[in-house]
């Protein structure tokens, strides 16, 4: 079972399709008539694709939460985005040879592969497709962009706590509650993530939950106060 599934409420809103990025979603039935969509199934732990492996197509997240990440030159593993339902991987490849990062299911996940460059001729026929492709790329950017200046500014209590914002911004979008969540990621991808030590994670989780910012049980998270978490994360606009 999707461990969201377990703890968020119910969807509020629409059907997952219609809470994709805001260029728009992808009719996978329309584009399944254009491109053979392969769905696949993965377990915890188990890979979408490594670093190194023929580039050949891009996945849509349809279920469950995965992990990118790559190795730094001293061998140590760095994930470098968490992504959702409705999330594209594989588009910081295009253009490459072979897959640029590892991509890791955290929970029981699904993906529908469209093999590329077969869905490329497809945004002939499907603008929004193209539409939804070059969307892709571009919050890539912004949010690189975004979490590069968080980690550059930001001390380690208040990158843990816009980190949590967002994990709240990105359950709101999909429909879910954005007070009540589970992380599917462990402390060390967290840490990892936003730059800093796995104790350090643990002690900034254990403090906003001092300060009733929040409250913790295990990986299950409470938002009890956004507004000082913003103040926290010293951000007038959620990071994302």
């Amino acid at each position: 079972m999707n461990a969201l599934a377990s703890y968020a409420t119910t969807p509020v809103s629409a059907p997952v399709q219609q809470a994709l990025a805001s260029a728009g979603p992808i009719d996978i039935e329309q584009l399944s008539h254009h491109v053979q969509v392969v769905r696949r199934k993965l377990a915890p732990g188990q890979h979408a694709y490594r670093a190194g492996q023929p580039f050949h197509a891009i996945y849509l997240v349809h279920a469950g939460f995965l992990k990118t990440c790559e190795l730094s030159e001293d061998g140590r593993e760095r994930v470098t985005s968490f992504r959702m339902r409705g999330d594209l991987v594989g588009v910081e490849s295009i253009g490459l040879s072979q897959y640029a990062c590892d991509v890791v299911a955290l929970d029981d996940s699904e993906i529908w592969e469209l093999p590329y460059p077969p869905v490329l001729h497809a945004c002939l026929q499907l603008p929004e497709l193209q539409s939804r492709l070059t969307g892709a790329l571009a919050e890539e950017i912004r949010n690189d962009r975004a979490w590069m200046l968080a980690l550059g500014t930001l001390t380690a209590e208040q990158r843990v706590a816009a980190f949590l914002l967002d994990m709240a911004e990105r359950h709101l979008r999909l429909g879910f509650s954005p007070r009540h969540f589970l992380l599917c990621m462990g402390r060390a991808d967290i840490a990892s993530f936003l730059g800093i030590k796995h104790e350090t994670v643990t002690r900034a989780l254990s403090r906003l939950d001092r300060l009733h910012c929040i409250e913790v049980q295990r990986r299950e998270i409470r938002l009890l106060d956004t507004d000082g978490l913003r103040r926290m994360a010293g951000q007038g606009a959620i990071v994302h």
